[in-house]
This record gives C-alpha cells, structure tokens and sequence, in this order.
C-alpha cells in the first residue's frame, strides 16, 4: 500500500513543528513556552479520526519521582508544581483492553531538545525541530494505523496501544513519562519505540550516566594567582585524564565529555566548577562496571595532578587541595539497558519491512523501561538517522518519502500481528492486563 501519509498527515506535522515543545530541562532563554498539553490534544484529535480512543491524557503523579534512576536534574526541576503538570503524556488504544499477547503497543515522544525553528515543507523535505525527533515519526505513526484498522482483526482480535509522552528528552530519560505508564501494565506483546533508526528494527538500547565532578575553592585575583585554587586548571586536566583512560575501558561504552565551565572573566582565578561526563553501555551489569572505573580514574587522575603541579608556584595549593575540594556526584545512574530477543517477534518485524539491526549497538532511549519485561519483545524502530537528519542541531529536517515507508512498515506490522496471533477465544470476555485508569482523564488538560 502506498501513499498512507497524506495531505492531512503533512498539515498534522507542520502544525505540530510549529507549536513549540521543548524539554523544560532543554529550554534556553531564546526558547518559546513549550505547548505540549495543546499538542497532545491535537495529536488525540488527530488520532480519533483513525479510530484511536483517548484511555488517558494527564500528567505524571509526583510519586513517579521518588524511585531510584530518577535523574538529580529532574527531583530539582520538580519543585516547582508547574513542571509536571506541564508534561502530560497521552495513552491511545484501538479496540478493547486485551491481555498483554493480544496487544502491540507504540511509543513515541513529542516532547524535543531546545532550538525551536520555524518549520518548512518544500515538497519533499520536512524541516524543523522535532521533525525527525521524534514529531515526524509520531505523525507517520498514526499514517500507519490509520491504514491498519481497516483490517478486520484489528481491533476485533487485537489490540493497539500508542503512548504519546513527555520527558525523553532533556536527560529526563522517560522517568515521568513512559516507565509510569510501562509500569502500570500499558504495553503488550510486541513493544515499538518510534526512534530514527534508518527502519532497523533494534532490539537494544543503551543506558546512560551522568557523572557530575565538582570543585569547590577559594578564588583569587589574577595578581596573586597562587592565593586560590584554580578549578580550571583542575578540571581541565582531570577531563583530559578521563578522556584517555576511559576510552575502551568497558567494551562497547562510550564516553562523552561534556561541558566544563569555572567562569567568563579573565582577571580572576576561578576556584569552583564542574566537569559533566555522560557515559553510556550496553547492559546493565557494564553500566556498573562503567562507574567503577570512572571513580577509580577520578581518584587516580587527583593523585596524578598532585604530584604534577605539587612543584609550581601558581598552583602549589589546588594541587595540595586537590582531593579536599573535588567531589564525584551523580546526576543519574543505576538505569537499566535494553537487549532483547525474540525469533518469533524478529520474523515479524522483516516481514512487515523492517530492517535488520545487524551489529547496530543502538542509543539511548525511553526504551531501557521495557527491559525484562515478561513474554514481551520491544524493538527501536523508526524513519530517518539522528545524525545523518541533524536531530539535536539545526537544520533538523526528515524527508516524505521516509515518513511513508514508515508507515508502511508500521500498517504492515500491525495487520501482520494481527494474523499471526490466535484470536481470543469466542467462549469467554478478553481477559484485561489491567483494571485502574480506564476512565479518560484530561482534568488537568481540558480541550482548549
């Protein structure tokens, strides 16, 4: 089947790129409010014409932050009331509730990173932010669904979910948006989270930490350099330090440094600042082999740059204070990855057009949530290349032809599943997975 994404597909995307959705954890001072409660409304609007019904449509319960993996960012940033009532998540479903192996359930984020642009279509080529990251892919979602219900099985044998969610981007990590909703029992046999993965279908995601290094000491005037400790000199070289050691430290890791700031002015030694680390791994035992080796090298990168600058005149003091005034945090750790297996599911998913994941080690994503779930498969599968589209950097953009094969692969999927998975018995009701929450709830975001 061909042309699924159509005229009011391509009206859908732009008015959802040009309502503003960036992660309050992303937002600079040049960011727009985000709008995402009147996006999510539009998206369900949208999606009932497909035949979505809207089960839930309110924000995360302040109780989802007081578990472990909640990012230090996040608790911080939840201390004002405003910041979750802002981050609704929205949870569709096509048919009645079933068990969990009559059920295929999607997930896609609207929530984007900072930089909103004016969004354009030239024809082919849909630019702005979120395009491909994930609005585009949320909106050729709802192309391929639309197409599927007309399968007499869908929907009578099967059931389809769609979490549309906030806090993926950000660091948020899913924290408030999908591992509520996954933990409430809203997922199914076959789990999609609609990423750009070239229509691989991976079955991996990467977890990620933050480590946050600290200095606190004293400043000084530039005339009198030795009198403080100089963090930038500190951090500066423990960034270097970890740099080389932890390259291939733990196989299949990678370490990013990230951003190091003490102070702007040139007249002063600046005696505190911060070193931000994101380190990410395959499985979860790596991510616990990745922290230890990050406080090791911590340890041994201050030993080191005592007895390197022990010897000089400006900065005798940071290096005898070196170990006192740093100190390791974490702004998140102990996250679960995602490595998942399934011939059966995996069969499934070719046949419906996806792509091999091959050696593709994947990223990090909201999908981490859906490890070790029981009798279930979840795949990253979706349009576009986060590098190769420029998501998180300008000039973001996803191509027509992209979002039609994926909602190809998402119509093909679906009806797929719905053949290959016995009907429910015709002697008794569908047995639900879950009974709370099946009343829609928009009491915090009425329709505007």
């Amino acid at each position: 089947m061909s042309g699924l994404f159509t005229g009011p597909h391509r009206e859908l995307l732009l008015d959802l790129l040009r309502l503003p959705s960036v992660n309050p954890l992303e937002a600079g001072p040049d960011d727009p409010p985000s709008r995402l409660p009147e996006i999510l409304q539009r998206y369900a609007t949208a999606a009932a014409e497909a035949g979505l019904c809207t089960v839930r449509l309110a924000s995360p319960p302040v109780a989802c932050l007081d578990r472990p993996g909640v990012p230090s960012t996040v608790r911080a940033a939840a201390r004002d009331p405003r910041f979750l009532a802002d981050q609704p998540s929205l949870l569709l479903r096509l048919g009645p509730e079933r068990s969990r192996a009559h059920t295929v359930m999607f997930n896609v984020h609207l929530d984007t990173v900072a930089g909103h642009t004016p969004p354009a279509f030239d024809g082919v080529r849909f630019t702005g932010r979120g395009a491909v990251d994930a609005k585009g892919p949320a909106v050729a979602l709802l192309a391929g669904l639309q197409a599927a219900a007309s399968h007499p099985a869908v929907g009578r044998d099967v059931t389809v979910l769609l979490q549309a969610v906030a806090g993926e981007e950000g660091g948020a990590l899913g924290t408030f948006g999908t591992r509520p909703l996954l933990e409430a029992g809203h997922h199914g046999r076959l789990n999609v989270f609609c990423e750009p993965t070239g229509l691989r279908a991976l079955p991996r995601a990467t977890a990620a930490m933050t480590a946050r290094i600290t200095v606190e000491g004293e400043d000084a005037v530039d005339d009198h350099p030795d009198a403080g400790h100089n963090a930038t000199v500190l951090l500066g070289f423990l960034a270097q330090h970890l740099a080389a050691r932890l390259d291939g430290a733990v196989p299949g890791a990678r370490v990013c440094v990230a951003g190091l700031h003490t102070g702007r002015t040139h007249n002063r030694v600046h005696g505190t600042g911060t070193l931000l680390m994101n380190l990410s791994y395959r499985c979860t035992a790596d991510g616990s082999r990745l922290k230890t080796e990050v406080m090791r090298h911590v340890a041994d990168g201050l030993r080191r740059f005592t007895e390197r600058f022990a010897p000089t005149r400006e900065f005798a003091r940071t290096a005898r204070d070196a170990e006192r005034i740093t100190r390791l945090g974490w702004d998140k750790q102990g996250l679960p990855a995602l490595d998942d297996a399934d011939p059966w599911a995996e069969e499934l998913l070719a046949r419906a057009g996806a792509r091999p994941a091959a050696d593709d080690p994947g990223f990090t994503c909201d999908a981490i949530w859906a490890a070790g779930l029981d009798d279930a498969f979840t795949t990253v599968l979706g349009p576009g290349c986060l590098a190769a589209n420029r998501a998180h950097a300008p000039g973001e953009f996803v191509d027509l032809a992209d979002l039609e094969d994926f909602a190809g692969v998402v119509h093909r999927l679906v009806t797929t599943f719905a053949e290959a998975v016995p009907a429910p018995s015709a002697h008794r009701p569908p047995v639900a997975h879950r009974t709370p929450e099946r009343t829609i709830s928009k009491e915090n975001h009425p329709a505007p």
